[in-house]
């Protein structure tokens, strides 16, 4: 499918009489104050998980651990089916930091998001092409995301898995609707590694707060958890810079400006 819309070029709405006007100092130091505060909101929902989950993590994890070298290709299996259903895989992702910690996490994230991302390209492309036509008729951004797919396939696909435009089970029906080709698609998920490994990252901060919260996990000492939580707070902040040079570069692509 090849939409074209002339009439609108941009994926925000275009004000360009406050597009190019100057930040004030106070701005800048408004928005730094609110980027700390979410920073520490975040952290504190880490913690807050951490201890609601205390209860039931260790009785999940011995579940999957149980099953051998099935635990992880059960969850791989479920991720993707819950992709392809387009059910929300953020607490899955953070249950994979918990549970296989950051590396295996990360894997099996990663493994699971690819096959149902997958699926959902190829059931938008060759069954279901219609229903998700009539679906994404509601997303005006999708005009200018299909245009600039047609002309830089790999690209955008990389660039919409790195801050994407639209969300992420959207997304995966989407571009089975415009030009690019599915080997493009697939070497382009390689962007979802930055978010992936923030949400794995988070995913065992919590565990260990849960771990913490039965009365275990004392004896690691409080440098194990403080170079734990400088590593999600610099692969957060890592995965924001990635996020915004992404954006900025997203928008020139399409054409698109604030």
């Amino acid at each position: 499918m090849r939409i074209v819309d002339d009439s609108s070029s941009s994926l925000e709405p275009q004000h360009p009489d406050t597009a190019k006007a100057p930040q004030k100092a106070g701005d800048g130091r408004w928005l730094s104050a609110r980027r700390i505060a979410i920073g520490v909101v975040a952290l504190v929902a880490i913690v807050l998980l951490g201890r609601a989950i205390g209860g039931y993590l260790p009785a999940f994890a011995g579940w999957v651990a149980a099953q051998g070298v099935w635990g992880p290709v059960i969850f791989i299996a479920g991720y993707a089916i819950a992709t392809v259903a387009a059910v929300p895989g953020a607490l899955l992702t953070l249950a994979a930091g918990a549970i296989f910690g950051i590396a295996a996490g990360v894997v099996y994230v990663f493994l699971g998001a690819v096959i149902g991302s997958s699926l959902a390209f190829l059931i938008a492309r060759y069954v279901a092409r219609p229903a998700v036509e009539r679906r994404l008729a509601a997303y005006e951004r999708f005009k200018q995301i299909d245009r600039a797919v047609g002309e830089r396939g790999r690209k955008i696909v990389f660039l919409l898995r790195l801050s994407p435009a639209l969300p992420f089970n959207v997304l995966n029906y989407a571009l089975g609707l415009t030009r690019v080709r599915f080997r493009d698609y697939m070497i382009a998920s390689i962007g979802m590694l930055p978010g992936t490994l923030l949400f794995v990252y988070s995913g065992q901060v919590a565990g260990d707060v849960a771990v913490l919260a039965t009365g275990a996990g004392v004896e690691r000492g409080t440098g194990y958890y403080l170079v734990l939580a400088l590593g999600l707070l610099a692969t957060a902040t890592v995965t924001v810079w990635v996020t915004r040079i992404a954006r900025n570069a997203l928008r020139q692509e399409t054409g698109s400006r604030e």
